[in-house]
């Protein structure tokens, strides 16, 4: 029976992800290729945006048949003993190098390859540095005895390396291999020569890491390497009599995985806790048995505090009690939803408004709604994840396009027709407190008959010379199809918000499942919200105080040194390192300043940052000493020097 050989590669940004292959008759094709393609769109390291598969038919005399080298596990309690376990294997090659092929560990990491090492000389010679020497063309002999390996199951990485680590080992002038996996959440390592068979090392990296690698040991002339290169890239290998791993361990618990994930966290500074108040959310807070000054609220206005907000609210507990009692659609709708929902139409001039239980509901429930498969949904890559998680429950596909460029999404729009599609983007980017390119995103958006839709989370009560957001920030010149908001920041209550025509707003009372099958919001905070949306219109003066704070606050930032602008009352003050971002939260804190540290997965990693949210309420005084205690910051020091000298 002919065999052939199915590799899956995948990568994002060219960078590669995960790699993967079979040795099958072609009868198994099928069922390999779409499994092969599940773990390149699963991988832990993150989802691809390039999938590549390959299949080649094999001729059978070129097949070498080789049987599985013995295994051996080694317990070890953390990475040191691991690495322990490497310089014994090492030193049991009699090679005098040792530490010095150790510390060339770290710079695995970033090879797609191998490390192919003259252990005698330790010069590298893989003739591409960056790719390094890959081992390809090997599976596991399939057959009745051995039927796991028929398909392409979720990844067993046991399996996997002792085939790649039985070819290896036979590979000419090649004397060993060290192998750390580069999967998150995969710790255990390996070492192996014909000699001494595989060992499995239990820890050779903390858990969460990326790291891994491996390195080739070679010892032979240098006119023989072509053909050790060749062996390893372009030999078939099929591996026989792979024995089942003994796991001597107890069991993993159930919630084993949820330690571990935990501990992951800490060791990389991503775990998160929770500061309680107890005090109104305001620009100053009780925490910690002391007062603080309140810098990472997104109570833009100060609403929640505002006495007049209060005592509408509470005549309206009074009045009404404190809950819905239902959904909407059913008992749960009183004279207070909808007059809410005819102001916020008002503020936003549009025909219509409907009111759901939050943001994330309201952006989760209209983009399913709205959109399904056979679909196609535009989205900027630094969206908000409920807009994220709204474009995967409908079931569209979804085209990411590169931040704020509106020449990028003209091109996927160009690549990807539909008879039916959406654009969604963020008014003003939470994390980056940009703005998004309004006039060209709509313009785009209708010469490709497109629906298009603004989240306005942190643009209502912000943006505009009276808080009206995104469409009066641009003059009223360009208006998109629906626009989405929250109730939750600037307007100091709670709940989401969706705006658009009559029609919109009826299809999603009847289509929206998160509207229809959740019980309606209190009417004390519908009486709260409306309050707070007459205040607005009846003082501009508290969004110029804003704005006024934004530019005080930016530019007491940059006499010291930090080039930060902003329009909107979102400060992002870039650190990278997550450890150091957690620190200068801290510090702030212990001087009196509430601060958030934003870290993975809300930004990318190695982008970690200082959220800083003003209010308009906040006095130029605490802002100038906020802003000094900041560029004290160690986290600064560099960048202030460094912006110095530029």
């Amino acid at each position: 029976m002919p065999l052939y050989s199915i590799k899956m590669r995948a990568s994002a940004h060219g960078a590669h992800i995960s790699g993967a292959e079979k040795i099958i008759p072609d009868s198994r094709i099928p069922a390999n290729a779409s499994g092969l393609l599940q773990r390149g769109l699963t991988h832990p390291k993150g989802r691809p945006d390039m999938l590549n598969i390959k299949i080649e038919r094999l001729q059978d005399e070129d097949i070498l048949y080789l049987d599985a080298l013995p295994v051996n596990t080694v317990e070890v309690s953390d990475v040191r003993e691991g690495v322990q376990e490497i310089r014994k294997f090492l030193n049991a090659l009699f090679l005098e190098n040792t530490e010095n092929i150790i510390a060339l560990l770290p710079e695995m990491n970033s090879m797609r390859g191998a490390l192919l090492l003259d252990v005698d000389t330790l010069e590298r010679l893989e003739p591409d540095p960056e790719r390094g020497v890959r081992a390809t063309y090997m599976d596991q002999e399939t057959g009745p005895q051995n039927g796991k390996a028929a398909c392409a199951a979720p990844k067993d990485h046991y399996q996997e390396a002792i085939v790649l680590a039985t070819k290896v080992a036979n590979a000419p002038n090649i004397i060993g291999e060290i192998c750390i996996s580069d999967d998150p959440g995969y710790v255990t390592g390996y070492v192996a020569s014909k000699s001494s068979g595989y060992k499995r090392i239990t820890k050779l990296k903390e858990y969460g890491s990326e790291s891994g690698g491996r390195i080739f040991l070679y010892r032979g002339s240098r006119g023989d390497v072509g053909k050790t290169i060749t062996y390893l890239e372009n030999q078939p290998v099929l591996v026989r009599n792979v024995q089942p791993l003994v796991q001597k361990e107890k069991p993993a618990g159930k919630f084993d995985y949820i330690e571990n994930e935990l501990r992951a966290m800490r060791q990389t500074h991503l775990y998160r806790t929770m500061k309680t108040l107890r005090s109104a959310q305001s620009r100053a807070v009780e925490c910690g048995g002391r007062t603080m000054l309140m810098m990472a609220s997104n109570n833009y206005l100060d609403m929640s505090s505002r006495a007049d907000v209060k005592q509408y609210a509470a005549r309206a507990l009074e009045t009404y009690g404190a809950g819905s009692g239902g959904s909407r659609l059913t008992t749960g709708n009183t004279e207070l939803h909808e007059r809410l929902e005819e102001k916020i139409a008002a503020f936003k001039n549009t025909e219509s408004a409907l009111v759901f239980n939050s943001g994330y509901t309201a952006n989760t429930a209209a983009i399913s709604a709205l959109m399904g498969r056979g679909d196609t949904i535009f989205s900027d890559e630094l969206n908000h994840a409920s807009i994220i998680d709204g474009c995967r429950l409908s079931g569209a596909k979804i085209i990411v396009y590169r931040h704020n460029d509106m020449r990028d999404l003209e091109q996927k729009i160009a690549e990807n027709p539909c008879a039916r599609g959406l654009i969604v983007s963020d008014a003003v980017f939470s994390m980056d407190g940009d703005i998004l390119r309004l006039p060209e995103f709509v313009q785009i958006a209708d010469k490709n008959g497109l629906l298009s839709m603004i989240d306005e989370a942190h643009s209502t009560g912000v943006l505009g010379e009276t808080g009206r957001g995104i469409i009066e920030h641009f003059h009223y010149e360009h208006r998109p199809d629906i626009l989405m908001g929250t109730l939750s920041k600037a307007i100091g209550s709670e709940g989401g918000f969706v705006c658009g025509s009559r029609n919109l707003t009826e299809y999603l009372k009847n289509k929206a499942r998160g509207f229809i099958f959740s019980t309606s919001l209190s009417p004390v905070a519908m009486a709260a919200s409306y309050k707070a949306f007459e205040v607005i219109e009846e003082n501009p003066g508290l969004i110029a105080k804003l704005h006024e704070n934004v530019r005080f606050f930016c530019q007491r930032l940059r006499e010291g040194g930090l080039p930060i602008h902003s329009e909107t009352a979102v400060i992002p003050l870039l650190i990278g390192d997550e450890k150091k971002t957690v620190e200068a939260s801290q510090t702030l804190f212990e001087e009196g300043y509430f601060t958030s540290a934003i870290r993975y997965p809300t930004v990318k990693k190695g982008s970690a940052r200082l959220r800083i949210a003003l209010m308009a309420t906040h006095e130029q005084g605490q802002l100038k000493k906020a802003a000094q205690a900041i560029l004290n910051l160690p986290a600064f020091k560099d960048k202030r020097n460094q912006y110095h000298d530029d």
